[in-house]
Parts: C-alpha cells; sequence; structure tokens
C-alpha cells in the first residue's frame, strides 16, 4: 500500500506534458495574443482592458494542472508572447512567470461552496493581481514610474483581473467537459 502511494505520488510530481498538453497551451496562448491585438485593442479605447494572454495561461493552467516549473515555462512563454508589439519591454518576463506560479499554487487550494467550484474565477482573479501587480511595480522600481500614477494603475490592475476572471468562468467548465471526452 505505501509502495503503491509512493509511485502515485512520484507519478504526480513528475508529471510530463502530453502532446495534447503543449498543443493546448500553444493554442490558447495563441488565442490570446490574437485576442489582445485585436478585440483587447477596440475594449481598450472604452476603457475596459482585458489581458487575454494572462487569461489564457492561467486556463491553461487550470486544464491541464502541470507541475511547478511546468507553470513556470508557460509564464515563461507568455511572457515571450507579450513581448510582440511590447508597451513595457521586458517587464512580462518577471510578471508573467510570477502570475503563473501564483496560479499553480492556488489552484492547489480547494475553493467550492456546495458544489459549485470557485477555483476557476478566484484564482484567476488572484493570479491577474499578481501579475499586474508585480509588473507596476516592475515599472516603478525599475522604469522611475510616475507615482502620481499608482492609484490608476490600481485600477486597471484590479480591473483587468475582474475581466480576466470572468473570462476564465466563462470558458473553464465547458472546455474541461470537452476536455474530460478524450
Amino acid at each position: 500500500m505505501a509502495a503503491e502511494k509512493r509511485n502515485i505520488e512520484t507519478t504526480q510530481n513528475t508529471k510530463t506534458f502530453q502532446i495534447a498538453d503543449l498543443i493546448l497551451v500553444a493554442v490558447l496562448l495563441a488565442a490570446g495574443q490574437v485576442l489582445k491585438m485585436t478585440l483587447g485593442t477596440a475594449l481598450s479605447s472604452i476603457g475596459v482592458k482585458p489581458n487575454f494572454i494572462i487569461a489564457m495561461y492561467c486556463l491553461a493552467i487550470l486544464l491541464i494542472r502541470p507541475t511547478l516549473l511546468q507553470a513556470l515555462i508557460i509564464g515563461l512563454l507568455a511572457g515571450a508572447i507579450n513581448q510582440i508589439n511590447p508597451a513595457t519591454p521586458w517587464l512580462n518576463f518577471i510578471s508573467e512567470p510570477l502570475g503563473a506560479i501564483a496560479m499553480y499554487l492556488l489552484i492547489k487550494i480547494p475553493l467550492k461552496i456546495r458544489k459549485f467550484d470557485l477555483s476557476p474565477i478566484v484564482s484567476t482573479f488572484l493570479a491577474t493581481v499578481v501579475s499586474g501587480g508585480s509588473f507596476v511595480a516592475c515599472r516603478y522600481l525599475f522604469m522611475g514610474a510616475n507615482v502620481a500614477d499608482l492609484p490608476a494603475n490600481l485600477v486597471v490592475v484590479f480591473g483587468t483581473a475582474t475581466v480576466n476572471a470572468i473570462i476564465v468562468e466563462a470558458l473553464y467548465f465547458p472546455l474541461r467537459k470537452m476536455l474530460s471526452k478524450r
């Protein structure tokens, strides 16, 4: 019994990406970039600022349940994708891995009220706050951003976190159901 339990734990700790997992991450990150460049630009003109790349890597982490290292790699890939047309170069290589690690840690916490799973909405919201908050902090630390802009930046971070949480909540359950059929 103990040896069987150790084998299960070892298998879970050394989970390798399956081809389907890699494809899912790639498709979701690509979709996030396309949505960021199209719908994200249109929505930002009316004051709504979703970050579809963060939403998509949060969704990927929720769906495939990667290891910590794999979550970090997903965050680094998201940071690299954000370098296409960056508003602030290189900061996403810090903020996106931190957001992905936060997402990895948050999905380990069971968040259910009765039969309703709050994990997608809560973990995405908090992971987006970690990613956006670290991005803003890095702008102030490394780039000398104007401190007077901090309240506005925090409103954007929390607004983005709210929109991302809603997006992931809307997509998670249908995608999970679809993927469980394979």
